[in-house]
C-alpha cells in the first residue's frame, strides 16, 4: 500500500492505459468484423457480376449495353402487339347488349333470313330451309337456362363465318356445324353440331367451327384468302377435299342426316350431313384415266377443273380480358 500511495499518479495512469488499451481493442475488433462482412457482400456482389457477364445474353459491358438494347426490343414487341390487335377482333354477338329470351329469338329469325338472303344475292346453294345449325332455336321462344350468352355469341359467329364463305362466292354451302352450349341442342339435328369442344389457354378461347362447300379451286383459294385477312381470328385448321362426285356416289355409302356420307372418307365429329341438288343425281364416282385426253388435232387436256366438295375445321380465337 505505501507502493501505491507513493505512486499513486503512476498506478492511475496505468489503468486509465489499460481500460483506454481495452476499449481501442474492442472498437478495432468490431471494426474487423463490420469490414469483414463488408467484404465477403463485396465478393458475393462480385461473384454476381462474374455470373451475369458470363451468361448469354448478358447485361453487357462499356460498349455493348444489352440492357438497352433489350428495353428497344421490349417497346418493339409492344408496338407489334398492338398492331396486330386488328387481326384479333372480337366477333359481335347478336343480339348486342343484355340478352332476353324475346331479343334473341326475333334476332335469330331476323340473322337467319338476311343469312338466306345474302346467299341468294351472291348465287350461293342453300339446303331447303336451312337454319345455319340452329334447327333445334328457331322455333323457341324460350330457351335453356344460362344458354341465350352462348347462344347469341355463336350467332354471331355463324353470321361472320357465312358471309366469309358467301363473299368467296363458292356454289353451294352444304352445312355449318357448331359445339353444343345449350340443354336445347340435344333435340336438334346431328349433322348441326360438331363433337369438337372449345380449348382454353392462358391467353385465348379457342372455338371450333366445321364448314362444308362446294366449288372450284379459284373460290376455295378465295375463301382461305378471306379467313386470313378478316379482322376477326380465324384459324383454319384442317381441310378435306373431295370431288363433288365421289363424295355423294360413293357405292356403299352409308345414310346420315341430311345426305350421305362416303365410307372411309373424312368425317367431321358429329357427323357431316350432305345435301345435293337433284340435278347432281347418283352418279358412278369418276374413274381417272392415266392417259391424258386427246382432241381431233387439239392440244392436250392436262388439267380438267371439277367441282369439289371442301369440308373445313375452322377456330375463332377470342382472346381473354387483359389482367389489370
Amino acid at each position: 500500500m505505501g507502493w501505491i500511495k507513493r505512486n499513486l499518479f503512476f498506478v492511475i495512469g496505468g489503468a486509465v492505459a489499460l481500460a483506454l488499451l481495452g476499449a481501442g481493442g474492442f472498437y478495432i475488433y468490431k471494426d474487423w468484423t463490420r469490414n469483414t462482412g463488408a467484404s465477403a457482400k463485396l465478393n458475393e456482389l462480385y461473384g454476381t457480376l462474374k455470373n451475369l457477364q458470363m451468361q448469354k445474353p448478358a447485361p453487357g459491358n462499356a460498349k455493348v449495353d444489352n440492357t438497352a438494347i433489350a428495353k428497344v426490343q421490349q417497346k418493339q414487341v409492344a408496338t407489334w402487339i398492338a398492331s396486330a390487335d386488328k387481326y384479333f377482333q372480337p366477333v359481335p354477338v347478336i343480339p348486342a347488349g343484355t340478352v332476353t329470351s324475346e331479343a334473341f329469338a326475333s334476332a335469330l329469325r331476323r340473322t337467319l333470313d338476311l343469312l338466306q338472303r345474302e346467299a341468294d344475292t351472291s348465287s350461293v346453294t342453300l339446303p331447303p330451309k336451312y337454319d345455319f345449325s340452329f334447327s333445334a332455336e328457331r322455333p323457341l321462344v324460350r330457351f335453356a337456362a344460362g344458354s341465350l350468352n352462348p347462344l347469341a355469341t355463336q350467332l354471331g359467329e355463324v353470321k361472320a363465318i357465312c358471309e366469309t364463305v358467301f363473299s368467296a362466292r363458292v356454289n353451294a354451302l352444304d352445312s355449318i356445324q357448331r359445339m353444343r352450349v345449350s340443354d336445347d341442342d340435344l333435340a336438334g339435328p346431328q349433322g348441326d353440331y360438331t363433337d369438337q369442344q372449345a380449348i382454353t389457354n392462358d391467353l385465348a378461347v379457342l372455338t371450333p367451327y366445321v364448314i362444308t362447300f362446294r366449288s372450284f379451286t379459284p373460290e376455295l383459294a378465295r375463301v382461305i384468302s378471306a379467313f386470313a385477312t378478316s379482322s376477326n381470328a380465324f384459324v383454319i385448321k384442317a381441310i378435306n377435299v373431295l370431288p363433288a362426285s365421289a363424295a355423294s356416289a360413293t357405292p356403299g355409302m352409308t345414310g346420315g342426316p341430311g345426305g350421305y356420307y362416303p365410307p372411309g372418307g373424312y368425317y367431321p365429329p358429329g357427323g357431316m350431313p350432305g345435301r345435293y341438288p337433284p340435278e347432281m343425281g347418283m352418279q358412278p364416282p369418276a374413274v381417272p384415266n392415266s392417259q391424258p385426253a386427246t382432241g381431233s388435232g387439239g392440244l392436250q387436256t392436262v388439267l380438267k377443273e371439277q367441282l369439289l366438295r371442301i369440308t373445313m375445321e375452322v377456330e375463332i380465337i377470342k382472346l381473354l380480358p387483359k389482367a389489370s
